[in-house]
């Protein structure tokens, strides 16, 4: 029986892609000898809060999700991140594959707020993988299943992140409404004869500014 283990080499944006992705190359070792003739292999990705620090700036980002630092003790758990998969050709002792990494700007996901409060450093992630390995058996192929144990750790720098979001979503953020929250907006920029989102957002705030420019 194949014996697998996993290492993640590296994570670069993929240069090509029709959505925002992230490229996971990960080394598979089949320790025993024997072929793998294909592999099916699914990964999650999960983010470890509790193994980096954090400055104020970062705190006050984070606050939403895990509270004040005296409750960091508590509240940094790991969290699902990602969910991905790929097929691997066959190989003898080792071969390295890409991994697609789906990402998301929809701060209403968990990974997305943690990821955008980050200024610097790295992002701590665990990957667990499962999936079925294909071999050659006695009388034709043997399938087996990917052990659900097989797991690798990578430390993101947090510059990666954030030139991908930048490609993608120069100098902008992303943020949901509700729609009839959006249909309100649309008339009143509309009204006003304003040309973007942005202006018919800032006029509103400027309407209820003070005049120091704070919000009462």
């Amino acid at each position: 029986m194949a014996e697998l283990s996993f290492t993640v080499v590296d994570v670069v944006p993929e240069p090509y892609a029709a959505a925002p992705n992230l490229l996971a190359r990960i080394r598979v070792a089949e320790t025993t000898g024997e072929r793998v003739h294909a592999l099916a292999l699914r990964a999650q990705i999960r983010i470890e809060p509790q193994r980096r620090r954090y400055d104020d700036t970062e705190e006050r980002a984070l606050l939403d999700l895990f509270g004040d630092r005296s409750r960091f003790a508590e509240t940094l758990r790991p969290f699902a991140w990602l969910h991905a998969s790929t097929v691997a050709q066959g190989f003898t002792e080792s071969t390295e594959i890409e991994l697609p990494l789906p990402c998301t700007y929809d701060f209403e996901v968990s990974g997305t707020t943690y990821l955008h409060a980050l200024r610097d450093g790295e992002i701590p992630l665990l990957f667990l993988f499962s999936g079925t390995v294909f071999t050659r058996g006695t009388t034709g192929f043997s399938v087996a299943q990917v052990p659900w144990d097989l797991e690798a750790r990578y430390r993101l720098p947090v510059a990666v992140w954030r030139d991908l979001m930048e490609t993608w979503f120069p100098g902008t953020e992303w943020v949901r409404m509700r729609r009839e929250t959006v249909e309100a907006l649309a008339h009143y920029r509309h009204v006003r004869g304003l040309t973007s989102w942005d202006d018919a957002v800032t006029t509103l705030l400027t309407e209820v500014m003070d005049p120091a420019g704070e919000l009462p």
